[in-house]
């Protein structure tokens, strides 16, 4: 047994050391990269600096390309950084965990005796822990590339369309004022996304008002951005429960639902929450095209594996109903408590 474990953790170590020079290797080709898409937006933001002086005499289309060769740099620069970012970050994790394996490689060669109990305890322990720390950098990422691709970009736009106007203002009145017009709509359209953020983040009125007014006014945008059918049926007494067992079972429904959104293909999704008065009970379902439920509770989506584990933390049941082309019904509960 210890041999086979050895053998095991050896094999993981091989892969992650591999995975390694590989994440590095690619570091090095997107810094050159990055080297020269700053050598290009330096060359392009001289050249737009000595147009400054002859913009009176410059014919507006002109103008307009080299803002706009100005802007694609800019955009440019913002991806590749941004890309940068996110090979340094699965570097460095990479990096802990080939620290984490090559100690239990040590450990196992030593022989060190573990008690079955022990050992079964400190395996759901970590397993635990490291499906937190998991899921909460799997968040951080997503909302990083949104936040890039998103409010970052577009105020990058902004300081061009801004620029491009007060060029304009005195050679083309007209043209000036369409680009504050789009510029408005932009910085509009922008605004949302950023409150939309804010909400994921931390939606302040489960503070203030709880669960299921938050439920609906999340649904609600939900609908907005998506082109799904989501429906909300409520059962039980509406009261305030435990802050920590709200927060709970708002997180596990906005996992639920952007799952069925982003990877079930579904059209439609059916919401019950039921707040009984020991109970807490949350059902999604939705008739996209399934999935093998063994498969991803086992090794695949680490947000149900995580449900799952803070529901029955809790005192509570995980349950998933669902096959390839028959769509999906996920439930949740836990205890509740006033």
């Amino acid at each position: 047994m210890a041999t086979d474990e050895g053998l095991n953790v050896q094999s993981e170590l091989d892969e992650t050391q591999r995975a390694l020079r590989e994440v590095t290797l690619m570091i090095d080709q997107s810094q050159g990269e990055l080297s020269k898409l700053t050598q290009r937006n330096s060359s392009i933001t001289t050249h737009l600096q000595q147009m400054q002086s002859q913009l009176a005499s410059l014919p507006a289309n002109e103008i307009r390309l080299a803002y706009d060769s100005a802007l694609d740099a800019q955009q440019r620069l913002l991806v590749m950084r941004g890309q940068l970012e996110k090979l340094q970050n699965d570097k460095l994790h990479l990096e802990k965990y080939k620290i984490a394996l090559a100690n239990s490689t040590s450990s196992v060669g030593t022989g060190e005796e573990r008690s079955p109990e022990g050992a079964s305890g400190n395996k759901n322990s970590m397993s635990s822990v490291e499906m937190l720390v998991n899921a909460q950098e799997a968040e951080r990422q997503r909302l990083s590339r949104q936040m890039h691709d998103g409010p970052a970009q577009a105020l990058s736009n902004f300081i061009i369309q801004t620029e491009i106007a007060m060029r304009l203002l005195d050679i083309d009145p007209v043209q000036a004022k369409e680009e504050l017009s789009n510029l408005k709509a932009s910085a509009m359209g922008t605004f949302q996304k950023v409150r939309n953020f804010i909400f994921e983040l931390r939606p302040m009125m489960l503070d203030d008002l709880g669960l299921l007014p938050t439920i609906k006014k999340y649904i609600d945008a939900f609908k907005e951005q998506s082109s799904l059918e989501v429906n909300l049926t409520v059962t039980g007494a509406e009261r305030r429960l435990e802050p920590y067992l709200e927060v709970m079972a708002f997180r596990a429904l906005q996992e639920l639902l952007g799952n069925a959104s982003r990877h079930s293909q579904a059209t439609i999704v059916k919401i019950m929450v039921d707040l009984s008065s020991d109970l807490i009970r949350v059902s999604v379902d939705d008739n996209g095209k399934g999935f093998d439920a063994e498969k991803i509770t086992g090794t695949g989506s680490l947000g149900l594996r995580l449900i799952r584990e803070r529901a029955e933390m809790l005192g509570g049941a995980f349950e998933i109903d669902s096959a390839s082309g028959k769509g999906a019904r996920i439930t949740f509960s836990v205890p509740a408590r006033n």
